[in-house]
């Protein structure tokens, strides 16, 4: 068997927000809550289950996701139209911008937990998954 990631759990104050927020960006779904989580699932098979943890320090994390050149278009607009500060960078030096990194374009922006999420469209060093 080979080694894939099956899920990653990712802290916020809110989980359902967090999780619909990160959801309406990239036109995906939110699962039906398990326990303490409220899971999202990306086309690979990923799931990201997020857990509230209202009173413990949130230590933030970064989280990729490599989309094609229209689901790019349409989560940027996405981001336009609800207002998301975004950057072309990760430090945010450049907001208000995209980058073409590697030939493609990416985004980042930063989720209601304080995690700083990026779309991309292509994989750094420009190899194709």
């Amino acid at each position: 068997m080979s080694v894939e990631l099956n899920h990653t759990i990712i802290h916020s104050r809110d989980n359902r927000e967090s999780a619909e927020f990160l959801a309406d960006i990239l036109g995906l779904e939110v699962g039906e809550e398990w326990g303490p989580f409220v899971p999202v699932s990306t086309a690979n098979g990923v799931t990201l289950d997020f857990a509230t943890v209202p009173e413990a320090p949130i230590t933030t994390q970064h989280y990729a996701f490599l989309v094609s050149e229209g689901e790019f278009d349409t989560a940027y607009a996405r981001i336009k139209e609800l207002g998301v500060t975004y950057y072309a960078d990760p430090h945010g030096k450049h907001p208000g911008e995209i980058n073409h990194n590697d030939g493609g374009r990416g985004v980042y922006f930063i989720d209601p937990a304080g995690h700083g999420m990026e779309i991309i469209t292509r994989p750094y060093g420009g190899f194709a998954s």
